[in-house]
């Protein structure tokens, strides 16, 4: 369980500079853009490989906080649909982005509600539960601070069918594989 919480402190850490240390970015970014890039990379992915592998060690020997009847995995399902949608939003703005204005922190927020939905140990609680809180915080944040410009393509009314075509297929290859393949749990199975 160390593990989990060290690479959730992490990850959603280095991905809290801006809520909490705005001006350290800054001044960091001025010093070499390139060189945080790389420091954050090397620290998100060094608390994505200890959260996977502290998640995956606490699986083994789980702690149960409470069990969800059967029928909320169809409750879960549904509100994972969107998720792949509004993750790839910034990337494809248009009407969706627009609509919901910070669609990333929205797809966290519905996958950890989904899977804390299905999920009852103390690791999934951690490990869903960091992330819930953090997206809450970080959109109530964004109110006061000014939003980077993301890449991406240019705007366009193609890019919500190319954001919906896109985001079924990863949520079919998602439940119908991936998940499968990466955590060992299938979803409909």
């Amino acid at each position: 369980m160390l593990v989990l919480v060290l690479g959730l402190i992490l990850f959603l850490g280095i991905h809290s500079v801006s809520i909490v240390a705005q001006p350290l970015r800054e001044r960091a970014v001025a010093i070499s853009d390139s060189g945080w890039k790389l420091l954050y990379a090397v620290i998100s992915f060094l608390g994505l490989w200890l959260i996977i592998s502290g998640y995956g060690e606490s699986r083994l020997d789980p702690y149960i906080v409470y069990v969800t009847p059967g029928w909320m995995r169809h409750l879960a399902a549904l509100l994972l649909l969107p998720v792949f949608v509004l993750f790839l939003a910034p990337y494809f703005p248009g009407r969706i982005k627009r609509a919901t204005g910070h669609p990333q922190l929205i797809a966290v927020k519905l996958w950890a509600v989904s899977h804390l939905l299905v999920n009852g140990a103390l690791a999934d609680l951690l490990l869903f539960g960091g992330f819930l809180a953090w997206a809450v915080v970080d959109r109530i944040s964004m109110k006061r601070r000014q939003q980077r410009p993301l890449p991406g393509a240019p705007e366009s009314s193609y890019n919500d069918l190319i954001l919906i075509v896109a985001g079924v297929v990863l949520y079919g290859v998602t439940v119908g594989w991936a998940h499968k393949w990466l955590i060992g749990v299938a979803p409909f199975g």
